[in-house]
């Protein structure tokens, strides 16, 4: 049995994406994978479906106790036990696996047990910190030194390794597990020299939707942490670079905006987007209408159907692989227009070889009903043109009435279940300025899971189908 390498992959911390490319790649071709509490669950999807999926920190409660070997060969017995059966495993970290993530003690029990590992680098949890708050690390007019540093070791040991008078010596201090100590981290800090007034932030759940930051000084940091209530995890920077936050914390300036699509997130825009869909696509359990369809198309080629009409990327990829399972050849399409809403869908097409022959200026529902009212009109000798239309099991059915209207006979198939997603995480909605809502599924998630919005903020809607099923939300 051939024996795979072991990958321990630092994971970022915060948002998904911010784990390394090579990383994603990785996680893409890996069949186990055991990954610390605090990584993004995102990041697991970057990770093949059928991948067995393994949350380390619940081989055991013990996820803050000092007495952490017990846990660290539970999860490293684990790994070994895996790589052994010949699977391809991945040990995901948050932020960067050789910062203070319990890295040496894994890496001992492995080398004793002859398991080859690769180490690929994260953004770590300070790196974030920073660069979200707009503090620059290292400065020429105020800092051209660092010092990381945990503020919390396990009891068990009978001599501190860290020497504060030597951390005083750092122009920037960054502290790791520091929240519960903070008042005695000041005051050791200050009894080594530094100033009272020097300043400090304290960073937590670093690049999250629920960061929050404070700020203050050397004297009374550990006060206002308490009053703020601010928790683990966190990330404490003390010097005189706090200050520069003022000037350049984008994140705190930055018009933050909700997208509650399933589209990619976008960047190049004039707000800071956080990416929820409250949509989740799944495939059906049951193909049998679809493949009565798709087996006639077989059998009769364009005498089935003149059109399909696609509208979403979802009906092009569930289609074709089902297409493709009972036909294998998309030749069996021959002689059968194909529309599609948009770009995007457009895309998805070309990706199983298919080029539409009709995508409206006007991605949407109305423009393809504009684009099939010229048809209609040039079409007056083929009195009902057959128009297949594969679609979500919720879908909305204007489209499919506003066809008929204008004389096409319409055959809706369901070609995938669009759901709400489980285990959508608690928000607090007056963080943002703005919600976008792409379809009405996910107004009517939004309302189900979290409310209405607060008034304050300012809602925008994709399409007018969209606009509408807002507009009755307001009127109730």
């Amino acid at each position: 049995m051939k024996k795979y390498p072991l990958y321990i992959i630092g994971a970022g911390a915060g948002e998904a994406d911010l784990i390394s490319v090579k990383g994603a790649r990785i996680l893409g071709q890996s069949e186990v994978v055991v990954y610390d509490y605090l990584v993004d669950k995102s990041v697991l999807n970057y990770a093949p479906p059928k991948a067995e999926k393994i949350c380390a920190d619940e081989l055991d409660d013990k996820r803050y106790s000092d007495g952490f070997s017990f846990r660290v060969k539970l999860i490293t017995d684990l790994l070994v036990k895996k790589v052994r059966q010949g699977k391809k495993v991945v040990r995901l970290k948050n932020g960067d696996p050789t910062i203070f993530s319990r890295l040496n003690e894994e890496l001992e029990i492995l080398r004793k047990n002859q398991v080859a590992f690769r180490i690929i680098p994260g953004i770590s949890a300070f790196q974030t910190a920073a660069a979200i708050s707009g503090i620059p690390l290292t400065a020429r007019d105020v800092s051209s030194s660092i010092c990381i540093t945990t503020g919390h070791e396990a009891n068990q040991k009978k001599h501190s390794l860290v020497d504060w008078k030597k951390v005083a010596q750092n122009d920037t201090i960054v502290l790791y597990m520091a929240v519960e100590n903070l008042l005695a981290i000041s005051r050791q800090l200050i009894a080594a020299g530094k100033k009272e007034s020097l300043p400090v932030a304290v960073i937590s759940r670093v690049g999250s939707i629920y960061q929050k930051m404070i700020t203050g000084r050397l004297r009374d940091i550990a006060r206002l942490a308490q009053r703020e209530k601010v928790t683990a995890p966190a990330v404490v920077i003390v010097g005189e670079v706090v200050d520069k936050e003022k000037k350049f914390n984008w994140f705190k300036k930055a018009h933050k905006i909700l997208y509650t699509g399933l589209s990619g997130e976008r960047f190049f825009t004039d707000g800071l987007i956080f990416h929820l869909p409250l949509i989740e696509i799944k495939p059906l359990s049951d193909y049998r209408e679809l493949n009565k369809v798709i087996e006639k198309i077989a059998r009769t080629g364009n005498k089935s159907f003149d059109w399909i009409v696609f509208t979403s990327r979802f009906g092009v990829k569930y289609f074709f692989e089902q297409m493709f399972k009972k036909v294998r050849d998309g030749r069996a399409l021959s002689g059968i227009k194909i529309a599609a809403i948009g770009q995007s869908t457009a895309a998805k097409l070309r990706d199983f070889g298919i080029l539409a022959d009709l995508v409206p200026s006007e991605e949407s529902s109305f423009g393809l009903l504009r684009e099939f009212e010229k048809i209609a009109l040039d079409n007056r000798k083929n009195p009902q043109p057959k128009i297949l239309l594969p679609r979500s099991d919720i879908a909305d059915k204007g489209l499919t009435d506003g066809l008929r209207k204008i004389g096409f006979a319409v055959y809706p198939v369901v070609a995938y279940k669009n759901v709400l997603p489980e285990n959508l995480p608690d928000l607090d909605l007056n963080f943002f300025d703005e919600i976008i809502f792409s379809s009405p599924s996910t107004i009517k998630n939004f309302i189900k899971r979290y409310g209405r919005p607060p008034s304050g903020i300012k809602i925008t809607t994709i399409g007018p189908v969209t606009e509408n099923a807002w507009q009755e939300v307001l009127k109730k």
